[in-house]
């Protein structure tokens, strides 16, 4: 089980590495809502996502083969990987599925790492890159299923706790569980830590259900950040004593989330990293009554030009 004692050397291990991203407080009004909402503003991280925070931490924690890190991503992940095998000197590797935008290519290959399709899903993204990891020797730097990336991710709960004290609810959205295993790692029982996720890609809500990891369907506007076939099996067991819901948002009010994002506060945001304030601004959850929400805006690895489309 992840702890705040491994989240805690995790967040020594990559001081100076990562940004401290800011935090906001803004008026509910802003967003249709009768209450303020705290905002991590994560997607002003090194290389546009939260994922940096894992990313380092998992290279940081042993010695650096000579082939390089080797890592398969629908996206963020690999830009994250990229940029922080450029900064600490080594080759990259990113095997991408075809679903991966082009903005997210070039983001990757902007910090000089080998760009690699490696099939049309994430999964299949996975098992090409290991199968180059057998053949290359590299080390690989799984997305979300790993103790030293899940401490990673965790780091930003921390500050979240450290910068605004005494929320009761924190949204956080959802893929491969990463991100969410983190942080709710970190609050333990001190928050509530609420998952959402498209109803194209439910791989938590489906696994909440079964009581295990299962795949899932893979589809939708936010596919290329929060599109994994199935949760990964550390964070699940995080989510079995932390995590008591997941609320399933559609496509519509993810859209209409990046919109607000861009009308209140000139924030460039992309679908996963919309998804989770859509939980609120679509009305498909409502806090109870006193709670202080705070809103995970992880990622911004968009396009801008269809943001007002």
């Amino acid at each position: 089980m992840l702890t705040s004692s491994e989240i805690d050397r995790a967040a020594a291990r990559i001081s100076g590495r990562v940004r401290r991203t800011p935090v906001m407080t803004v008026a509910g009004e802003e967003f249709g809502l009768g209450f303020p909402l705290t905002l991590k503003l994560e997607l002003l991280q090194h290389a546009g996502s939260f994922k940096p925070r894992g990313a380092f931490n998992r290279m940081l924690s042993e010695p650096l083969p000579q082939a390089g890190v080797i890592a398969a991503s629908g996206g963020n992940h690999g830009a994250a990987v990229a940029y922080a095998a450029q900064q600490l000197g080594v080759q990259a590797e990113i095997f991408v599925p075809e679903l991966t935008p082009q903005t997210k290519l070039d983001r990757i290959a902007s910090y000089g790492a080998k760009v690699v399709r490696g099939g049309a899903t994430y999964s299949e993204a996975l098992e090409a890159s290991r199968a180059r990891q057998r053949e290359s020797g590299a080390l690989e730097v799984h997305a979300y299923d790993h103790a030293d990336v899940l401490a990673g991710q965790g780091t930003l709960g921390r500050e979240l706790e450290e910068d605004a004290p005494g929320l009761t609810h924190v949204l956080v959205a959802v893929g491969g569980g990463g991100l969410i295993g983190g942080v709710a790692g970190w609050y333990a029982d001190r928050a509530e830590v609420v998952a959402v996720e498209p109803e194209l890609c439910p791989s938590l809500h489906m696994a909440l259900a079964a009581g295990t990891p299962v795949p899932a369907p893979v589809g939708g506007v936010a596919a290329d950040s929060l599109g994994a076939r199935q949760v990964g099996g550390l964070m699940f067991e995080v989510a079995g004593r932390h995590i008591r819901r997941s609320i399933l948002i559609g496509d519509d009010a993810i859209r209409a989330a990046q919109r607000a994002l861009w009308d209140a506060l000139r924030l460039v945001v992309e679908p996963g990293g919309a998804t989770a304030l859509a939980a609120l601004h679509s009305g498909a959850w409502t806090p109870p009554e006193g709670a202080r929400v705070g809103v995970i805006v992880c990622g911004a690895n968009t396009d801008p030009a269809t943001i007002a489309a």
